[in-house]
């Protein structure tokens, strides 16, 4: 693998940030060498979003919670 042309360094964290998701999004399916048993559990995941809509702890609760901040 050759040296990256860009200048990794002077990038600013939300210029790298940025990068990765143009990096991400350019990923085709075809590009990611899955398991069959790492497909299954992405099929998995999928239907029980669908199923179930997004679940999880709000940014607000978690942080509250490791600063020791009553919700």
């Amino acid at each position: 693998m050759t040296k990256a042309a860009i200048d990794l360094e002077g990038l600013t964290p939300d210029q790298k940030l940025a990068l990765i998701d143009e990096l991400w999004v350019s990923l085709e399916d075809c590009d990611l060498d899955l398991t069959s048993e790492q497909r299954a559990e992405l099929d998995r995941r999928l239907a029980r979003l669908e199923r179930d809509g997004p679940v999880g702890t709000s940014w607000e609760s978690v942080r509250a919670e490791m600063s020791g901040t009553p919700r």
